[in-house]
């Protein structure tokens, strides 16, 4: 704990503009751990606005991490773009939103630098997200810029009314040409990082593919989802024993190019949710993607 007591000079300053002199930490950062009573003034809980008066004693104890998200000049591959939504060809590498440690480098952040307008009902680090996919998973992704339409194109994914087809490279010969998952998705007990295919506190999850092409020890798959759980896609491909290609996680495969796993979101369809015109997006995968694809067809 750090104690300060107010000089003469500092006679009728605001707390928190003090202490940001003091504790080299953001203003925002300070307000939050004056208002959880992280710093007190003379042991009283105040507001960040009190004034201070000389020989105040203020108390500053472990303070919170700074969560506060920041924007970051990051380009962005924008596919679309009006008033009420944003359309981007996400990269393969950056995670969607932050969360977990990752308060930085994220869509979310690079987005805040590009517009003022997101939508916020969803809180700060998720700012304007109405989907996400996966860290390493490439492809198409829409964002909100106002509260409306967030909420009519969450709606919209809920109730199935969004059109998303994906396409990945699986280890093995899929022998049918079509096939359907149906197995519910939860936590795993075992690694509560992984998500996994049990009857316990899960929830249904449905995945549809099309072999695209066979290889001599892979194949290309189209995937459309019915569901939208966590990990959906790399979970279902492992459980049927067709795991994603360089997924670290599931695949427990050797990892080529050190690229992410070979998942894109190549697809989505969806009704404007202001407009209710239906519009839709297509983005071929990375070159990445593709030269390591080229290998497994060669091979």
């Amino acid at each position: 704990m750090k104690e300060i007591i107010v000089s003469e000079e500092d006679n009728l300053k605001r707390l928190d503009v003090f202490l940001t002199s003091v504790i080299n930490e953001s203003r925002n950062f300070i307000s939050k751990n004056i208002k959880n009573g992280n710093i007190t003034v003379n042991d009283n809980i105040v507001k960040s606005g009190y004034t201070l008066k000389t020989n105040d004693k203020i108390k500053i104890k472990d303070l919170t991490v700074d969560t506060t998200v920041k924007a970051e000049d990051i380009p962005l591959d924008i596919l679309y773009e009006d008033n009420d939504i944003i359309v981007v060809n996400k990269k393969s590498g950056m995670v969607v939103h932050p969360g977990n440690g990752n308060h930085s480098h994220t869509l979310v952040n690079a987005l805040m630098a590009h517009t003022d307008d997101l939508a916020d009902e969803e809180g700060s680090e998720r700012l304007g997200i109405v989907h996400r996919i996966d860290k390493d998973t490439s492809g198409v992704l829409l964002i909100a810029k106002t509260n409306e339409a967030l909420r009519k194109l969450s709606d919209d994914f809920k109730n199935k009314r969004i059109k998303r087809k994906y396409i990945a490279l699986v280890h093995g010969v899929i022998e049918n040409n079509k096939g359907k998952i149906n197995a519910p998705i939860g936590r795993s007990k075992i690694d509560r990082k992984k998500m996994c295919v049990t009857d316990e506190n899960s929830k249904s999850a449905v995945t549809n593919f099309t072999v695209l092409e066979r290889y001599k020890n892979s194949t290309l798959v189209e995937l459309i989802l019915e569901t939208g759980r966590t990990h959906q896609i790399r979970v279902h491909m492992d459980y049927i024993g067709h795991p994603v290609v360089n997924d670290s996680v599931y695949g427990k495969r050797k990892i080529i190019n050190n690229y992410g796993q070979m998942l894109h979101a190549e697809y989505l369809g969806f009704n404007h949710p202001i407009t209710g015109k239906f519009m839709e997006f297509s983005v071929p995968p990375e070159k990445e993607f593709n030269e390591i694809l080229e290998i497994f067809k060669n091979s």
